[in-house]
């Protein structure tokens, strides 16, 4: 898509999604694109990055940022993730806040989710999401979502709601037409062809870490994280017949690790082959994964770690080449 093809009223903005964790924002954005851009877990805080998300529609571009899920923080690496949340709203043209149609009351996070949205110019758009499970239409006005837009409506000024179900995906046509009028006119950010912002090298990290987050359980899954040390793609190493992945999963204690490993190393071979399967399918190579099970004591406290991990960076603007 160039500037030359662009027809006069075409419309291009970043729509940020915000909310609790596990509100559904990456299983949304997710089936916007009929594409995994984000992994998803019943775990809290599994998004720990903001991923800038391309939609293609006519007459229109939508860059989604699937932002980590604004929570109250314990831990440093708490604290990065609603930073990189907040930071995410800069420059943004629609915030699209994710809530549920079972909700009853307005808890904590949401409350401080809400103090931060009025303290933005942006406009917000309330996403019901989960209505499939109160039992009303998508994308309607169903009594529970109707309950939840008063709920939310009396404490913060709202562009529009919409009641829509990730899961099912439906509701999400209406999403789309409330979002593009909110748009400035003006050429998209991105080519046609691109879908997320990020490299390979990244997904497969957030792949890797996906399915080290479903086969383990309590503390383990929060102290998890991926490091991939060796990339090589037959895209780019033609003398390659197939992917090669070499990464680290770092947890903080030795227990942990033995746990991620499991007994005769099952736990983590079935790691590498859920992650093989999602891994070949994004990237239509064959693959081979070298997993690594390593220890870095208290990482989600240190601020070096973080870094490291690439969780402390900071949303990137997204510049439109006028």
């Amino acid at each position: 898509m160039t500037n030359s093809t662009i027809a006069a009223g075409f419309r291009a903005g970043r729509v940020i999604l915000v909310g609790r964790p596990n509100a559904g924002k990456s299983s949304l954005v997710n089936r916007l694109l009929d594409f995994k851009a984000a992994i998803v877990s019943d775990k809290p805080q599994t998004t720990r990055n903001a991923i800038r998300c391309i939609y293609n529609g006519d007459g229109c571009q939508i860059v989604f940022v699937d932002t980590p899920g604004i929570h109250l923080p314990k831990l440093k690496l708490g604290r990065a993730l609603v930073n990189a949340a907040l930071d995410a709203l800069n420059g943004s043209d629609l915030v699209c806040y994710l809530v549920e149609a079972q909700d009853r009351e307005i808890g904590p996070e949401d409350a401080e989710i809400i103090s931060v949205l009025a303290k933005s110019s942006t406009p917000v758009l309330l996403v019901v999401n989960k209505c499939d499970l109160a039992g009303g239409r998508s994308g309607r006005e169903p009594e529970a979502c109707a309950r939840v837009r008063e709920l939310y409506g009396r404490n913060m000024d709202l562009e529009g709601v919409v009641c829509v179900s990730a899961r099912t995906g439906a509701g999400l046509d209406a999403l789309l037409k409330a979002i593009v009028p909110c748009l400035p006119e003006g050429p998209p950010f991105y080519d046609e062809d691109m879908i997320v912002d990020v490299p390979e090298k990244f997904l497969a990290s957030e792949i890797i870490r996906e399915k080290a987050l479903a086969l383990t359980h309590r503390e383990v899954p929060h102290s998890i994280a991926v490091e991939v040390e060796d990339y090589k793609s037959p895209d780019e190493y033609p003398d390659r017949e197939m992917l090669y992945v070499r990464a680290n999963i770092f947890v903080e204690r030795e227990g942990q690790r033995r746990i991620v490993i499991g007994a005769g190393g099952d736990r983590l071979k079935e790691i590498g082959r859920l992650s093989r399967i999602d891994i070949e399918a994004l990237t239509g190579h064959r693959a081979y994964l070298d997993l690594w099970v390593k220890v870095r004591k208290n990482w989600r406290q240190s601020e070096a770690d973080l870094r490291a991990f690439g969780i402390e960076e900071r949303a990137p603007r997204v510049d439109k080449a006028r």
